[in-house]
């Protein structure tokens, strides 16, 4: 069965990165009962970056317990990390979130959310790990998470089932579309197909094809 193990929520902290103070809402903590998912956030939940981090096609984030498991034999920051750890709002069971499909929706209870678009980690991931080239190795992993927007808004808790919805026939995954971004430019044009993307992945496409077409010209 696909359930919510975890609900995480944080708020933004000032830490202190080479020298300078910067603002992350990373650190993550379970929280008990249901919790309410609405306009861009989960309650009790922010980001510091919005343009980064948050905003319609990253309201939520989901992260695979699965996943979680993985990391735990490999990368040493990462071996007794927990829900919450790679600031994740929801921790899932039973579902495979690399290979969920771009507009598949999930329904938890009255909540609808609809999967958006991988993580792209950033240096603050580094930070929350203690280890600065971190995000690179959570690149190499390709086990990226997976941001959703919400369709319908509602409350969620650990515990609660999810029913997947079907795939949209286009078969593009969470997974598939962050291995074109750090590794398989050539594919760029595959994301130009998928009506459910944000425009800002498709624009990002449009730029890699005519940087390769004027590199080939």
């Amino acid at each position: 069965m696909s359930t919510i193990l975890s609900v995480n929520v944080g708020t933004p902290r000032e830490v202190e990165f080479r020298g300078r103070m910067v603002s992350t809402a990373i650190y993550k903590e379970p929280v008990m009962g249901a919790v309410r998912v609405e306009g861009v956030n989960v309650h009790g939940d922010d980001q510091a970056d919005r343009h980064n981090h948050g905003g319609t096609h990253k309201a939520v984030y989901a992260y695979a317990a699965e996943d979680y498991e993985w990391w735990s034999s490999g990368h040493r920051a990462a071996r007794h990390s927990s829900p919450g750890t790679f600031g994740e709002n929801l921790t899932t069971r039973g579902i495979d979130v690399t290979g969920a499909v771009i507009g598949q929706q999930w329904t938890i209870g009255d909540v609808v959310l609809e999967v958006s678009e991988p993580r792209i980690p950033c240096f603050k991931l580094g930070i929350r790990m203690d280890d600065p080239r971190f995000p690179i190795e959570f690149a190499n992993a390709g086990r990226p998470g997976a941001y959703l927007r919400i369709i319908e808004e509602g409350e969620v808790s650990a515990g609660a089932p999810v029913e997947l919805g079907p795939p949209p026939g286009h078969g593009i995954t969470v997974g598939d579309i962050a291995r074109i971004h750090h590794r398989q430019h050539d594919a760029a044009g595959r994301l130009l197909t998928v009506p459910q993307l944000a425009e800002s992945w498709k624009n990002w496409a449009r730029r890699v094809l005519a940087e390769k077409a004027s590199a080939d010209s």
